[in-house]
């Protein structure tokens, strides 16, 4: 197929949310691409290469800076000039044709790197001031910060290089010396965060949803995010993007949730340590199934039909189910304030129901969906 025709085809016929990749490539492994792609921006971020966790403006500056990197580098690798929907044509392939790369990279990406950047300054550094051996200093700083090891190697240093301290090998300051710079970090930040409330989060979620009613089976297993604009002391605007993959499904049979809302959310202590919350939300879903008939497709091979046509001809192996519809949701859950500029969603709880038709003969408009997550603070710091 020209290059051309194969690439607009392949940006063409994105839909839906899941790629065919098993969870542990979308959920683990394309966050772990982000954050190695943030560590990257951020070691040539000459402005904030040397910034560590804390609640800080420097800190969550830099992390925006290497999230708007890492998202631009997704786009890139997945639909870009030189990309898998150019060079490869992926996306123009049965199953992967959905959106989960496009947003679990950047959002999740941040996310772990942000969890890296505490696991460096809490737990590595607690190491590396109680022991004077190299090598456990190295294996700490390398196992512990798997993507910031693997940045390392693609900026062509050592994978327990760090920018702001010596390396392994070299002198270290003494258990005193790191813990009272440490105390001084922490004794320039306010215990409280400044008034007011954050006029802006953002929410990194994974979350897991199991089908209710008659009719009904199965699970999914996904994530999203959402943006939370404040309106007033204790109403916020939600707009909320997540995605599943239907689990449970028989062999050659792939499905998956795109869920896209928007609407109010009360949060009636949002300056306080704990933070409840409760909202409803409208919106509309989609859902897709498809099924490959690989017998099919190998008896076209084994006839040696050529691959390009075959891969325009594809509709002929699999069959396709699609159904969209309104939907609304009601969630309730509660945050935990770590600093002015991060929350730990401790747990939410939503139910939500579609007005969808059956998908395959199976009924999924109503949902119990579990999700935890991080929520960045904007506007505090």
């Amino acid at each position: 197929m020209p290059f051309w025709q194969g690439y607009l085809n392949a940006v063409g016929n994105l839909h839906g949310w899941a790629d065919g990749d098993p969870f542990l490539v979308n959920y683990v492994g394309h966050p772990m691409q982000g954050a190695v792609s943030g560590f990257i921006w951020q070691h040539n971020d000459r402005a904030y290469r040397d910034v560590e966790f804390g609640a800080n403006t420097r800190y969550w500056k830099a992390k925006l800076r290497g999230a708007a990197f890492a998202y631009l580098y997704s786009v890139q690798f997945e639909i870009g000039p030189f990309s898998e929907a150019s060079i490869g044509h992926i996306q123009a392939l049965y199953p992967q044709q959905g959106f989960v790369d496009h947003a679990v990279t950047p959002s999740m990406g941040l996310a772990w790197t942000i969890a890296e950047d505490s696991l460096d300054r809490y737990v590595i550094r607690f190491v590396e001031a109680r022991t004077a051996n190299p090598y456990v200093r190295l294996l700490v700083r390398s196992w512990l910060n798997p993507s910031r090891s693997m940045a390392n190697v693609m900026n062509a240093e050592l994978p327990w290089h760090r920018d702001d301290r010596p390396g392994v090998f070299k002198p270290y300051p003494e258990a005193a010396a790191v813990k009272a710079a440490m105390k001084q970090d922490t004794a320039r930040l306010p215990v409280n965060p400044p008034p007011g409330v954050a006029p802006l989060e953002f929410t990194v979620t994974p979350n897991f949803r199991t089908y209710l009613g008659s009719g009904s089976k199965g699970s999914c297993a996904g994530g999203g995010s959402s943006l939370a604009f404040r309106v007033a002391s204790q109403w916020q605007i939600v707009v909320d993007v997540n995605g599943c993959k239907l689990l449970d499904l028989p062999t050659n049979l792939t499905g998956d949730s795109l869920i896209y809302m928007v609407g109010p959310r009360w949060t009636p202590s949002p300056s306080g340590r704990w933070n409840a919350h409760a909202q409803f939300l409208v919106g509309g879903t989609k859902l897709t199934e498809e099924r490959l008939f690989p017998d099919k497709r190998a008896a076209a091979f084994a006839a040696k039909i050529p691959t390009e046509t075959i891969n325009q001809l594809h509709h002929l192996y699999t069959q396709d189910w699609e159904t969209n519809g309104f939907a609304i949701a009601a969630a309730t859950g509660v945050d935990y304030r770590i600093n002015r500029a991060l929350a730990f969603r401790v747990a939410s709880l939503e139910y939500s129901h579609s007005w969808t038709n059956d998908l395959n003969g199976v009924n999924y408009q109503n949902g119990l969906q579990l999700s935890t997550g991080l929520v960045l603070r904007m506007g505090t710091w």
